[in-house]
C-alpha cells in the first residue's frame, strides 16, 4: 500500500484549515520527531471535488488542495496540460481518495500519496498512462520510471 519514506516538514500554520483529525494526526507527528514512513502519516478518506490539473484535486470537506506526490504533470497551459488533466479528471472525479499525506509544500498544498477506491496508486495509474511522468526528485525512483 503506501511504502514511501518521508520527512515531514510541517508548521503550525501548515495545519490551518485541514480536518481535525488529520491536523492532530500530523500535530501528533510533528510533537514526536517527524520521521515517519507513509504507513504512518496521517491518512483520510474523502470523495474528490474538483481535479484542478495533471496532479492537483481538491477533496470534499477539506479547503486545501491535494498535490499527489511522485507525479509531474504538464501545467494546463502547456504542451500535454489539457491531456493530463483530463486524465486525472476521468480517473478521479467523484470517486473516495485513501490518501496519506506525507508533506506541505510551498504553495501550502498537502502532498500526498492516494489509492483509488480498489487500491491503485494515482500516480501510477497516470505514469502508466503516458499523461504524466515520475516526480523523480522526490520520489526516489518509487514507481520505477526514473
Amino acid at each position: 500500500m503506501y511504502r514511501h519514506l518521508s520527512r515531514f516538514r510541517l508548521r503550525r500554520a501548515d495545519l490551518a484549515g485541514i480536518p481535525s483529525s488529520v491536523a492532530i494526526g500530523i500535530g501528533l507527528l510533528f510533537l514526536v520527531g517527524g520521521m515517519a514512513r507513509a504507513e504512518e502519516a496521517p491518512i483520510f478518506e474523502a470523495r474528490v471535488s474538483k481535479v484542478l490539473d495533471g496532479d492537483t484535486f481538491t477533496l470534499s470537506g477539506e479547503s486545501r488542495r491535494i498535490r499527489v506526490w511522485g507525479l509531474d504533470a504538464p501545467e494546463w497551459n502547456h504542451q500535454g496540460g489539457s491531456t493530463a488533466t483530463s486524465t486525472l479528471r476521468s480517473l478521479i472525479s467523484g470517486k473516495h481518495l485513501r490518501c496519506a499525506v506525507l508533506d506541505v509544500d510551498r504553495y501550502g498544498r498537502l502532498v500526498a500519496q492516494c489509492l483509488l477506491p480498489n487500491g491503485r496508486d494515482i500516480a501510477a495509474e497516470m505514469i502508466r498512462s503516458g499523461a504524466a511522468t515520475e516526480y523523480c526528485r522526490y520520489s526516489g525512483g518509487y514507481y520505477g520510471t526514473c
